[in-house]
């Protein structure tokens, strides 16, 4: 049952994160919109904090075999907390030290020692290829085993963190022809001999959040970097890591998306305020003008994006599957949060598109939220799957 409750310290951590997103972000979102790949150096003051852990796991010893609840929270302290920094800026929530989509997963395909051993590091997410976005599992980067070295050989595009990363996680093939079975994470630091960046993109939103492309020719990194088991031919669980992975970061894309959408209403309300534009809840739909009707509408779809986004969390906290709810909430988010910023630039008139507001700086960029971690396409394909039953060779 999903308790709709916040305890008091879930409260006090989503008020003081909000006031960090008000008093540190907001102040200078515009600042690192126009400089473009330069790192905000206001973000070092919470360097040293993973936002990722395993720490609530090593408290959980004396629990019984196969009880994976989470009694403190952490997935929905999280989502609280992203949601909250997202209404600030999302592009440099991107940027906190520590706090890269290769840190989620980390922790979650990672053993206890390699999260021990690397968990400190900000650490990117190397996934895409020239040939493989939304199919993970066309993956054409190899690994192969040479002595106590892997060598990983390929090209890995639209890599969030490129520049200011310390490590990556590259997702490599060991065999082509096991298809996803022969997938595995790999890590890889910055410095090692044959890793190279290659590129930074230009783009249209998320400017304070770099993005690259990396090739690696014959990048050679120890062995046991190998993410997960050692045992090697155990090669049927690798490609799961890019899904669970998915699982813990798409709820966050939702949640990034919904504090995005809630800072555009927020703004809406403002102007609508100053205006004269009282909002009234207890008259009839058609008793309201069309601002405050096409307000309510998208508050309504703001709520529902939150709620699927706070239970999608809820349910890893609780030791549910939450596939199927990660993509419900991510689909639901990343579309809805488009057309609430879109709706908002238009409500807003002349103010929706000049630089004296934050709202045009919204609205490009929010669309990635559609797109990153598997898109509003990929979202309804795996909730059909889901609700019709069907492999992934079934429907496609």
């Amino acid at each position: 049952m999903l308790n709709l409750e916040f305890s008091e310290s879930m409260i006090r951590l989503q008020q003081g994160v909000k006031m960090v997103a008000r008093q540190v972000l907001r102040p200078i979102s515009r600042k690192y919109d126009l400089l473009e790949h330069v790192y905000p150096r206001e973000l070092d003051a919470f360097r040293g904090a993973p936002l990722f852990s395993r720490s609530k796991k090593k408290q959980d010893k004396d629990r019984p075999p196969g009880d994976t609840k989470d009694p403190i929270g952490t997935n929905l302290a999280q989502i609280l907390s992203v949601e909250a920094m997202s209404w600030g800026d999302c592009g440099m929530l991107m940027s906190f030290p520590n706090a890269g989509v290769g840190n989620a997963a980390l922790v979650a395909v990672g053993t206890d020692d390699q999260v021990e051993k690397f968990g400190r590091l900000w650490i990117a997410f190397a996934n895409t290829e020239p040939e493989a976005g939304s199919d993970a599992g066309a993956i054409s980067t190899t690994a192969e085993l040479d002595g106590d070295s892997w060598v990983l050989n390929g090209e890995k595009i639209f890599v969030t963190c490129a520049d200011r990363c310390d490590a990556l996680i590259v997702w490599a093939t060991l065999d082509k022809s096991a298809g996803k079975s022969g997938i595995k994470p790999f890590l890889v630091e910055k410095q090692t001999p044959g890793l190279a960046m290659t590129r930074l993109e230009n783009k249209c939103g998320l400017r304070a959040s770099d993005t690259g492309t990396f090739v690696l020719n014959d990048c050679r990194i120890p062995k046991e970097n190998l993410l997960g088991s050692a045992k090697i031919e155990q090669t049927t669980e690798g490609f799961k890591g890019v899904m669970k992975t998915f699982d813990m970061t798409r709820p966050m894309v939702a949640a990034m998306a919904t504090g995005l959408a809630g800072a555009a209403l927020d703004l809406v309300r403002e102007k609508m305020e100053q205006n004269g534009i009282v909002l009234d809840y207890h008259g009839g739909p058609n008793a309201v003008s069309a601002m405050q009707k096409e307000f309510y509408r998208m508050e309504a779809h703001l709520e529902a994006m939150r709620q699927l986004t706070y239970r999608s969390a809820w349910m890893a906290d609780d030791g549910q599957p939450n596939n199927l709810e990660a993509s419900m909430a991510k689909a639901k988010a990343g579309r809805w949060a488009t057309l609430i910023a879109q709706k908002s630039c238009e409500l807003l008139g002349p103010l929706g598109i000049s630089t004296q507001e934050l709202a045009e700086k919204w609205m490009r960029d929010v669309k990635i939220m559609d797109i990153f971690e598997g898109t509003g396409q990929i979202q309804h394909l795996i909730i059909a799957r889901h609700i019709l039953g069907l492999s992934s060779r079934e429907l496609k």
